[in-house]
């Protein structure tokens, strides 16, 4: 199943991608079941995620029965990140050996993870900002695990079973905020600054929408390719992850409870902006793609 969260005017709720358009989970409940009002899951994709399969079995339900009234154009709804209110967004950096090459750094021993603010969250086909305090704004299309089962301490071998499903980001990087004055060769004690440089408002769109994992059997195998104004940038596949999905559970487990609607960034692969000296600007249009997931598109404005 396809399943997205967008508004209808201000309310927000849950819909199923079916057939070219959307269906409005919600309304379709109520015309089902000659009800008052839907269930809450409905209106929330943690909610649904957290409920697990009894919320899947309602949504499968409807989609049978699906009343012609109850579905709605793309173009009639506002997009949201499929799940709007993650309590963690955690990222990782140079989970592609190539990339890593292309930004002059070997991969880590484990997995370096950082966060991402939900202030960043934006989803398809909205605007993603060039703020006026930024001139290198990058483009990093990756694979993104959403969570479903909580769990701490995750197994490898057991990870795939706390997997809700899938969607695609883009991790906006604002790489002159990202890297320290003289970066590399004059390195920070402290690091990077993570949090200016991937967590200004916008820089995580995600969508179009979160894709079951029962759709997508072996998330360490799908092609992923990004391009701005049609060109194509980004290009490579899940199958060159350093740590595969299965491993970055495995790790950001640790110590960590992983909760229903967590978002997990697995890694972009080579092609970004910053080695090129390419940089996204107002009016340039982004699209992000990872193979039997969907493909988000976003446009840059420039902050007045």
């Amino acid at each position: 199943m396809k399943l997205l969260t967008f508004r209808l005017g201000e309310v927000r709720r849950v819909g199923l991608f079916l057939d070219g358009s959307v269906l409005d989970l919600p309304k379709a409940y109520r015309l089902a079941y000659d009800a008052y009002e839907a269930p809450d899951f409905l209106y929330d994709m943690r909610k649904l995620i957290a409920v697990g399969r009894p919320a899947l079995e309602v949504v499968e339900r409807l989609s049978r029965e699906a009343p012609e009234e109850a579905k709605l154009d793309v173009g009639e709804i506002a997009w949201e990140p499929p799940v709007p209110n993650p309590e963690k967004i955690l990222a990782v950096a140079v989970n592609y050996r190539s990339h890593g090459k292309e930004m002059g750094h070997e991969p880590p021993p484990r997995p370096y993870l950082f966060p991402k603010l939900p202030n960043a969250l934006v989803g398809h086909e909205q605007p993603v900002v060039k703020h006026r305090v930024v001139e290198k704004m990058d483009w990093e299309v990756e694979l993104v695990v959403v969570m479903g089962r909580p769990g701490k301490y995750i197994q490898p071998e057991k990870a795939l079973d706390h997997v809700f499903g899938y969607t695609v980001g883009n991790d906006i990087s604002l790489r002159d905020w990202q890297f320290p004055p003289g970066w590399p060769q004059q390195l920070n004690p402290y690091g990077q600054y993570w949090i200016w440089g991937k967590s200004m408002d916008t820089a995580a769109p995600v969508g179009p929408y979160v894709v079951t994992r029962d759709e997508v059997p072996d998330p360490n195998g799908l092609g992923l390719r990004l391009w701005v104004n049609g060109q194509l940038e980004q290009e490579g596949n899940t199958s060159e992850l350093v740590f595969n999905v299965q491993q970055l559970i495995h790790w950001a487990s640790q110590g960590i409870t992983l909760k229903p609607g967590d978002l997990i960034f697995t890694g972009t692969p080579p092609g970004v902006g910053f080695p090129k000296g390419k940089f996204l600007k107002g009016g340039d249009v982004v699209e992000a793609e990872v193979e039997r997931i969907g493909r988000l598109r976003n446009y840059v404005v420039e902050e007045k």
